[in-house]
């Protein structure tokens, strides 16, 4: 019997080390996996994982649209790594001033202001929390090396080990993870963090 769903959200060039140990490790730990996007008025899309020595290794096929969907209708969600998270923060049109209203950030928004779903984040991905300051703020975190900045800039605290980004980072319900090299480690601790609950 599944214990839940755990949504990942995904867009052209994601990681594939994790999406490959998503798809066996949640299922393993009795978690079905949602793969959600912003789908553009299609019924599905294709995406395609980051080309490793020009090769696409991994595809997926998304029919969950971000827009139809709530926070609250899983126990956690993962912004998976990579680039996908940059396109997913695409606005159509922008105003000066304007918080960023692209539906992978709305999304987002109401996933953090409820506060009750466990959110996760490895290398990349912080970037969609980059989007809107309010989501990331004074939050303790860590990630990539080349996009620390980034974070910085969006107020968050980046954990430093020695002189790198720690691998692994919990602050209240958001768990990060510095790299793919990390995602054992980052499964187990976000699950066993869903299940505190």
């Amino acid at each position: 019997m599944s214990k839940g769903k755990i949504a990942v959200l995904i867009e052209e060039h994601f990681d594939a080390t994790e999406y490959k140990r998503f798809n066996e490790f949640f299922p393993e730990k009795g978690y079905e996996v949602e793969y959600i996007s912003h789908l553009w008025g299609n019924d599905s899309l294709r995406f395609g994982s980051n080309p490793e020595n020009d090769i696409i290794e991994f595809h997926v096929d998304v029919t969950t649209e971000i827009n139809d969907v709530s926070p609250s209708d899983y126990k956690g969600i993962i912004c998976i790594g990579a680039y996908a998270m940059d396109r997913l923060r695409y606005q159509v049109t922008v105003k000066k001033g304007e918080k960023n209203k692209a539906p992978a950030v709305e999304f987002l928004r109401k996933a953090v202001n409820e506060n009750k779903v466990k959110l996760g984040t490895i290398c990349h991905s912080l970037w969609l929390f980059c989007a809107d300051t309010d989501l990331i703020k004074d939050k303790k975190v860590t990630c990539a090396h080349n996009i620390i900045c980034d974070v910085e800039n969006a107020g968050a605290d980046v954990i430093y080990d020695g002189d790198v980004t720690a691998d692994l980072v919990i602050d209240g319900n958001l768990i990060t993870g510095k790299h793919p090299g990390v995602v054992e480690e980052f499964m187990v601790a976000f699950v066993e963090e869903i299940e505190k609950a």
